[in-house]
């Protein structure tokens, strides 16, 4: 009876560890966007896609506030924890938002490396991930007001194109998060940063590019 017992158990535990190692993983990479009200905070919009995408998949929030793509920007990605938790989580899927803050005045004086510094982060990033793996490049919301010298136009005009760029000579995949928000200004409500509605609608985008 103790080694039925035993074994169902053993079983059991088997079975919980190839349901946990079987989960997709996804990393979100970004600034204050991805972080949302926190990083474990459910109006976040990594922790809404979660819910989207049900529990086949194990998504993490590693966005953190402020931070630029740009090395030689103001407060770069690269020298936080995050970037070296996103490399040990090992992501089947890498969704990064980076760029709103690099269109600052101080950061966008290198934007002549932005493009290198996009692919080689992407790059890095590929050498901890599955073969088969993923990145999807997100288009930056709308900026609806110049507020912390973000400057939408700079976004726009010079940044998308070299995102598109990027996305080619990376094979990655482009997620528009622009055009879903054009017309939603009031879910920005300092021009910049989408509130718990907003950033529902940019979980759903994104969700629905990985499924």
């Amino acid at each position: 009876m103790k080694n039925l017992l035993f074994l169902t158990i053993l079983l059991l535990s088997i079975g919980f560890s190839a349901s946990a190692q079987s989960k997709i993983k996804v990393a979100c990479v970004g600034n204050s966007i991805t972080q949302g009200p926190g990083r474990d905070n459910p109006d976040s919009y990594p922790l809404q896609m979660q819910k989207i995408l049900g529990d086949k998949y194990d998504v993490k929030n590693f966005g953190v506030s402020g931070r630029t793509l740009l090395k030689k920007g103001d407060y770069p990605f690269w020298n936080e924890p995050q970037f070296e938790e996103t490399k040990s989580f090992a992501p089947d899927i890498l969704v990064i938002k980076l760029g709103t803050n690099d269109s600052k005045p101080q950061n966008w004086k290198y934007k002549e490396e932005f493009t290198a510094d996009y692919i080689e982060m992407i790059e890095t990033f590929k050498k901890s991930m599955p073969k088969k793996g993923k990145v999807y490049i997100c288009l930056p919301v709308p900026v609806f007001q110049g507020n912390f010298d973000i400057n939408g136009e700079v976004i726009l005009n010079e940044m998308r194109p070299m995102l598109m760029e990027i996305a080619k000579k990376t094979k990655s995949e482009i997620i528009d998060l622009y055009t879903p928000l054009l017309d939603k200004s009031a879910l920005l409500p300092d021009g910049i940063h989408p509130n718990k509605e907003g950033l529902g609608i940019m979980a759903a985008e994104i969700a629905k590019a990985i499924k």
